[in-house]
């Protein structure tokens, strides 16, 4: 197969994954409102088909990246497993709660509409931190392994001068900003669960780089915070 034909398959694969991830969420989104004018479902689902032709675009020349995260190799970790087991229900916790509570149950308080606007903003610099250490790191896997197969080293450039893990700074802020932007408080809840698990996977996958993968440990003396600046 010539290297076009590779090219063309690997970006319809791409255009088809993260598109029928976002045809999951359509449906969901509007049957869990119960109505077609709930403006911030549109929203929340047009800043989501926004960032997939962003990301696709950013990384039109990282083949080899859209390929691990398209089909990550072997060696994830155990206790990687058990986080997505946890993360993943919880996030949907949070999505069909944060949706519910704005269209069904109207529940105390309220969200004002400058607090939705700021929640749009969160979740959109949240997805552009996670895109640029995407575009910084060609490591960067869905799952926690050290890529041996890839020849994996040490990513120093872009965001990852300033924290060790920018794509989780990035996963925290629009955490935060996804129940606001939907139009509630409450979906908070479920949030702070999610970034709990999230500190948590950060922290073991930082030790893992240490023991597991080459200069990590002189970069970790570097760039001494692991997500927050300043404070951790």
């Amino acid at each position: 197969m010539s290297y076009t034909r590779q090219k063309e398959k690997l970006d319809f694969k791409i255009v088809l994954k993260s598109f029928s991830i976002l045809l999951l969420f359509i449906p969901i989104t509007f049957v869990t409102a119960g109505r077609l004018d709930y403006w911030q479902g549109w929203v929340f689902n047009g800043v989501n088909i926004l960032f997939i032709l962003l990301t696709y675009f950013a990384l039109s020349d990282r083949k080899d990246l859209i390929k691990e995260r398209l089909k990550p190799g072997e060696g994830m970790k155990q206790w990687d497993k058990i986080y997505y087991v946890l993360s993943t229900p919880l996030f949907f916790v949070m999505f069909i709660l944060s949706i519910l509570d704005a269209t069904r149950f109207s529940l105390q308080p309220t969200v004002p509409f400058l607090i939705m606007v700021l929640g749009v903003l969160l979740y959109c610099l949240g997805q552009i931190i996670v895109l640029c250490a995407k575009r910084a790191n060609r490591f960067f896997s869905s799952v926690v392994r050290i890529q041996a197969d890839r020849k994996q080293d040490v990513c120093t450039t872009g965001p990852y001068r300033f924290v060790r893990h920018p794509g989780y700074l990035g996963g925290l802020i629009f955490t935060i900003g996804t129940p606001l932007m939907l139009g509630s408080f409450w979906g908070l809840i479920p949030g702070f669960f999610t970034i709990i698990l999230m500190f948590g996977r950060t922290s073991l996958e930082d030790t893992t780089l240490k023991n597991e993968l080459p200069g990590y440990e002189d970069y970790s003396k570097k760039v001494r915070y692991k997500i927050i600046p300043l404070l951790w």
